[in-house]
């Protein structure tokens, strides 16, 4: 099993930037494909971003594509969302999770969650 932490997030103004991490222990996170999914109330939660093992592999939908990256730092077991140019509708509960699988963006396919990092961006 793998236990995971989201931090870094906050409240801010459209067009900042915030960096969101997390943090796993448990398992090295190199077993591991990672995904960020992110829940606004009363929505779903959606998939935000995923990045394969060995970082070969990335995704992103077109609502944050060219604004967020996402990296990971198998070494410091570490997932980072880097996110630019903040709209206030990338409003949301962040959620950093964990997929044993090959499919990155389905969400279904990730296995372990963190409690999630909220996100305020203001307008």
């Amino acid at each position: 099993q793998v236990q995971l932490v989201e931090s870094g997030g906050g409240l801010v103004q459209a067009g900042d930037s915030l960096r969101l991490s997390c943090a796993a222990s448990g398992r090295t996170l190199s077993n591991y494909v990672m995904g960020w999914f992110r829940q606004a109330p009363g929505k779903e939660r959606e998939f935000v971003a995923a990045i394969s093992r060995r970082g070969g592999s990335i995704y992103y939908p077109d609502s944050v594509k060219g604004r967020f990256t996402i990296s990971r730092d198998n070494a410091k077991n570490t997932v980072y969302l880097q996110m630019n140019s903040l709209k206030p509708e990338d409003t949301a509960a962040y959620y950093c999770a964990a997929n044993i699988g090959v499919i990155l963006t389905t969400m279904s396919e990730y296995t372990y969650w963190g409690q999630g990092t909220q996100v305020t961006v203001s307008s």
